[in-house]
């Protein structure tokens, strides 16, 4: 079963119990997986919708802390809701630890001397790394590794 396929069946199971939220959520991302597939121009397979996904959660963290900045915390604990909904369709998130191991691995392969290098760096490990680590903790653990080479 294709990751579109799980979303459409828990879309019905949504409406069928009539959880509200978690039927609007998937509602919003499946629109979101439509308009990146007419961005595209064909279907997306699984890696495809795995970016969409990263994408949606990406924004409702960015959401939830400006949220939090506005004194919101009503709106930010929707977001939140939301995010958890996503979050079970997403891999597990890798740990900075995971994250760490990671970019000294690509570092070592790369040969590595500085922060010059970080052009030849992060491809490769968001590469490793996607859909699993955000990018910008990628980012902040590469830049401090490569700032002390």
């Amino acid at each position: 079963m294709t990751l579109k396929d799980r979303l459409d069946e828990d879309q019905k199971a949504a409406l069928r119990s009539g959880e509200q939220l978690r039927l609007s959520v998937l509602r919003l991302l499946r629109s979101a997986i439509h308009y990146a597939e007419l961005d595209r121009g064909g279907l997306l397979d699984d890696d495809g919708v795995m970016a969409v996904l990263s994408k949606q959660a990406k924004q409702r963290r960015e959401s939830i802390e400006e949220f939090r900045k506005g004194n919101r915390p009503d709106l930010a604990d929707k977001e939140a809701a939301e995010l958890a909904i996503l979050q079970e369709y997403l891999p597990s998130q890798a740990s900075r630890e995971e994250v760490e191991a990671i970019a000294r691995q690509v570092i070592s392969e790369v040969g590595a001397r500085g922060r010059q290098d970080l052009g030849k760096v992060m491809p490769l490990v968001i590469a490793k790394l996607r859909g699993k680590a955000d990018g910008r903790v990628i980012s902040q653990v590469v830049q401090e590794f490569l700032s002390q080479l």
